[in-house]
């Protein structure tokens, strides 16, 4: 429960019955709350060890923080459940570097933005709770809506951003490189982050789907992506993580076949519970696409291709959705269809990309690179949830109590799906606001779960 009697008020107040929004509204605001943060004098505590023996159990907080001032454009929001994201594990780690960088920029950017150069790092790119306030300037979103929030805070005072607003300038990912994210009890975001709560799911299966969700549609759907079509064969690695099971339903969503690559016979039978046919244990194979830490087996490139042929008919994939980066990279490139596209983000296995450039240029391949979403994109998403078209995938629910042993399963892949946190709700399974809706997906979303 919450430590002060003002957010305690707050949560009685969401979890009525019939939440009265004028109610609400006029509850006072504590002056504190919890959140989950990394602090400034930290940030070398890891100095000298590898990636893999950082442990965010030990870097991460659970501590009392203060509500930050509120501005124009923008919202408070009482958070009743979160979800980690591998932009969570690098804050955690201070790798590639820490984020108290990005801070130190955006407090450069004016009076309102030196706000969120602190000491500490409140982080978090989820959410789903309740506008506690709104800031001057807001029109659309009022005290008492129930609401999710995508990661993309945008100033929209350049002309480059109004193509698209992931193009502008001062772009940034809130809850990494903006302060006061959704892993916590309140959070600050701009108005133009909110989008309507998915009235038949939980707090926890609504605040998992947004970062991946959003950046899986502009990889995959968007103009702004690969522009998947009806028919493509679609190269989906990690098809049962956070990004990948979205990626997989998106794909079977838009009538494309998606070739899901995965680590283990249970993750394989999640792909199938999915709904996809096409699936690759990539460790019951044994592939090896690294002869050693610098050589590259082009071997396996080919015994990679051949076993995706016998699954597609014969034929090579349209679409590579890459996340994995460095490990998967020259192996992606090769088994693309002459003149296919391979689209790119996060490379959580390594950010230094290694292939072959006669497969791509000889055989007039693409390669896009892609990062989160715009508004309109995050919009469009979260509407395929709202109709019932894509699923959450979470696997588990975290008190954020244990925040740091969360992050630490997906820092180490010891997880399936996405994992969850709960922060002002007490517990999961609250949130559900339309049964009859529920009861009609509710058999799509028990198969879409993921099982720890």
């Amino acid at each position: 429960m919450p430590d002060t009697p003002e957010l305690n008020r707050i949560l009685d107040a969401i979890l009525a019955p019939e939440p009265d929004a004028r109610e609400l509204a006029a509850l006072p605001l504590p002056p504190s709350y919890r959140a989950v943060t990394v602090h400034k004098d930290e940030t070398e505590m890891f100095a000298g060890l590898s990636r893999r023996e950082k442990d965010p159990r030990k870097s991460l907080h659970v501590e009392e923080v203060p509500v930050p001032e509120l501005g124009p454009g923008e919202a408070l929001v009482a958070v009743l459940a979160s979800s980690v994201n591998y932009n969570t594990v690098w804050s955690s780690i201070f790798e590639p570097l820490a984020t108290f960088g990005f801070l130190e920029r955006y407090g450069r950017l004016s009076g309102l933005a030196r706000r969120h150069d602190l000491p500490y790092h409140v982080l978090g790119s989820d959410l789903a709770g309740v506008v506690l306030r709104t800031g001057p300037g807001v029109n659309r979103w009022r005290p008492g809506d129930e609401v999710v929030a995508h990661c993309l805070s945008v100033e929209l005072e350049s002309a480059e951003g109004h193509g698209d607003t992931m193009l502008d300038p001062e772009q940034r990912i809130w809850g990494f490189e903006t302060n006061f994210g959704g892993l916590a009890e309140i959070a600050l975001v701009k108005a133009n982050q909110l989008m309507p709560k998915p009235a038949h799911l939980t707090w926890e299966e609504a605040a998992s789907l947004g970062l991946v969700n959003s950046t899986a549609y502009r990889q995959l759907v968007s103009g702004n992506g690969a522009r998947m079509k009806q028919g493509d064969n679609v190269l989906i690695w990690g098809a049962t993580g956070g990004l990948g099971a979205h990626a997989t339903q998106l794909a079977l969503a838009g009538g494309a076949n998606p070739v899901c690559v995965v680590s283990s016979p249970q993750k394989a039978e999640i792909c199938r519970r999915m709904g996809a046919e096409a699936i690759i244990d990539r460790v019951a194979e044994d592939y090896r696409f690294w002869s050693d830490e610098h050589t590259q087996n082009p071997r396996e490139w080919k015994r990679f291709g051949r076993q995706i042929r016998e699954l597609t008919g014969g034929e090579d994939v349209d679409i590579v959705f890459e996340h994995p980066g460095r490990e998967t990279f020259g192996a992606s490139v090769y088994v693309t269809r002459k003149g296919g596209t391979v689209v790119t983000c996060a490379s959580t296995s390594g950010f230094e990309h290694v292939y072959d450039n006669r497969y791509l240029w000889m055989s007039l391949k693409r390669i896009i690179g892609t990062h989160f979403a715009n508004y309109r994109e995050a919009w469009e998403a979260n509407r395929l949830v709202v109709k019932g078209k894509i699923h959450p995938t979470l696997s588990r629910c975290y008190p954020m109590e244990e925040v740091g042993q969360a992050v630490y399963d997906v820092h180490h892949n010891l997880h399936q799906g996405k994992v969850g946190v709960l922060t002002l709700a007490p517990r999961s399974g609250l949130g559900v606001r339309d049964a009859e809706l529920r009861e009609r997906h509710v058999h799509a979303i028990n198969r879409f779960r993921v099982p720890e």
